[in-house]
């Protein structure tokens, strides 16, 4: 037994597994949302293809396989450049580096809430998801696509009257506008308050489906209200608004 004792690992030897770990793990979590996903498990196919074909001593296929990946890292960054980039956005909004982020996410919470506070003293609808830990990018295939900062102008713009986009929802990832004019999914269960109009139904159905932060803005009564988990907050005025936005703790028991 003393013989194979230098197969135990030691403290760093841990260490590196568990970083290790932790790196698959998140590349894994990131890319089960994605198309990735599928271009991934065609890449593991040709890994195995590769080994039978040594086991098999296959040459030619085996020669084939070593030149696609001599050069499959740089095909790799070309084929999962967008999936890369979000990532790298997602590891900059982990809760780990948020500490550092604080001032960037106070000012996205003072546009937002500027926004907010005109949509609602113009009486114009609104309706504005705002991704926690659930990614929302499916749903953009619903509306139009952007990559914007958020800004409390450009808001106000897309949610304007007889505007292309003003009837869907807005979805902000971080500090970005990722799209608009968003059709999202109607709650599925039984709303009893018949004042509840498409938007207060639609951000139920996302809270449901997601844990997102939805921002409603009635046109009819100039009312703020929030959903999150399931539940909806009805006429909670801007500073419980920002309080919601800047700490992520909702809801009390609401209308539901």
């Amino acid at each position: 037994m003393e013989r194979f004792l230098f197969l135990l690992p030691g403290p760093l030897d841990l260490l590196q597994i568990f970083i290790v770990a932790a790196a698959v793990y998140y590349v894994l979590k990131v890319l089960a949302r994605t198309r990735a996903m599928h271009m991934l498990a065609g890449l593991l196919l040709l890994v195995i293809i590769y080994f039978l074909a040594r086991v098999l001593a296959l040459d030619f296929i085996l020669f084939m396989l070593t030149r696609l990946f001599e050069y499959g890292v740089i095909a790799a960054l070309i084929v999962f450049q967008p999936e890369l980039r979000a990532a790298l956005a997602r590891l900059g909004q982990s809760r780990m580096l948020r500490v550092f982020g604080r001032l960037e996410e106070g000012e996205v919470v003072d546009e937002l809430i500027e926004a907010l506070g005109r949509l609602a003293r113009s009486k114009v609808g609104a309706i504005i998801a705002v991704e926690r830990e659930v990614g929302l990018e499916e749903y953009t295939e619903t509306g139009t696509r952007l990559h914007a900062r958020v800004a409390a102008d450009l808001l106000v713009s897309v949610f304007s009257p007889y505007g292309p986009l003003h009837d869907g929802a807005v979805l902000i990832q971080g500090d970005t506008i990722i799209a608009a004019g968003v059709i999202l999914p109607l709650t599925q269960f039984p709303v009893t308050d018949k004042s509840l109009g498409t938007r207060h139904r639609a951000a139920l159905g996302l809270s449901e489906e997601t844990d997102a932060l939805v921002i409603v803005v009635s046109e009819e009564t100039a009312q703020i209200s929030v959903a999150h988990r399931g539940r909806l907050e009805r006429n909670v005025g801007l500073e419980r608004a920002r309080a919601a936005l800047a700490t992520g703790l909702l809801v009390p028991v609401g209308a539901n």
